[in-house]
């Protein structure tokens, strides 16, 4: 199996990527370890993998590198392994996989398969992107966009915690424009999720499952600074599902048409800027499961 690691993650993930290394090694499994070296190698990589016939393909990382080796698999018999050592790790608990060296080492040699659909997003640039967790239009895309990378390296998930309150006070909070399966509706954010996860294991679409054809369609009807607020407040308190203002509607299609130009993020990655259109990928992945 081929390792697609990001060497640039730091030095506390580089350690942990190296006990699992140890643990793979003892438990007798053969792989090769790439690093990458910029946005965009981890797919290239996992392209070339597919091309050289490898069985397995491993996403050491967060749900970004696991997105773009997503990405580089697509349409193949490849399988997805994942090593989970990113910050918020939102797909690797979505499916209960395992954090420890041992029992992902276990995982990836005897572990059986479970079949998820991803997420495409298909941008006005002509781009298609897929997702493996969620994509967001509204208010979390611009904490995306504006997240300082030095300060998310040096202190994780607080560093969101920091952006967060910063748009609060920046962001317009522009109306949306959406449709849903052809139905259209005016919100203040959009996120379009495959699972119940949003943020670690904070659940925003209870009724979600990765493996289910259609998106989690979440809708924010109010925008501004408090709405945001209390949202940022009611999701660590397992409230969010329920939040006044919120509606949740399961769609083969979601449109958001205008304003043109809004930041777009997947799986914690800035990926472009509105219209953008999501669906279904055309073939679901084989990820290792325990």
């Amino acid at each position: 199996m081929l390792v697609i690691f990001n060497p640039a993650a730091g030095a506390r993930r580089r350690r942990r990527f190296e006990r699992v290394a140890g643990a793979l090694a003892e438990a007798g499994i053969r792989f090769t370890v790439a690093d990458t070296t910029a946005p965009g190698h981890a797919e290239a990589l996992a392209r070339e993998a597919v091309a050289a016939g490898e069985r397995v393909v491993v996403a050491a990382g967060g749900d970004g590198t696991i997105a773009e080796v997503v990405n580089g698999i697509a349409g193949s018999e490849t399988r997805l392994g994942v090593i989970p050592i990113g910050t918020a790790n939102v797909f690797a608990h979505e499916l209960g996989l395992p954090f420890g060296a041992a029992a992902i080492a276990t995982s990836l040699k005897r572990g059986a398969v479970r079949h998820v659909i991803p997420g495409t997003a298909r941008l006005a640039s002509g781009r298609t992107r897929l997702f493996v967790q969620m994509l967001g239009v509204g208010f979390d895309a611009a904490v995306v966009a504006s997240l300082n990378g030095a300060l998310k390296r040096r202190i994780g998930r607080s560093a969101y915690v920091v952006e967060t309150l910063r748009q609060i006070a920046a962001w317009p909070f522009p109306h949306l424009t959406l449709t849903l399966d052809g139905a259209p509706r005016e919100a203040a954010q959009v996120i379009a999720t495959k699972g119940r996860f949003y943020g670690g294991r904070f659940v925003l679409a209870p009724d979600a499952a990765p493996d289910a054809a259609g998106i989690s369609a979440c809708v924010f009807d109010r925008g501004g600074w408090w709405p945001a607020l209390r949202a940022g407040i009611a999701l660590p308190l397992g409230l969010l599902p329920g939040l006044d203002g919120l509606t949740r509607r399961r769609v083969a299609a979601l449109e958001v048409a205008a304003p043109a130009g809004l930041p777009v993020q997947a799986d914690g990655d800035l990926i472009g800027a509105t219209p953008v259109m999501v669906t279904d990928a055309a073939m679901p992945i084989a990820v290792v499961v325990p």
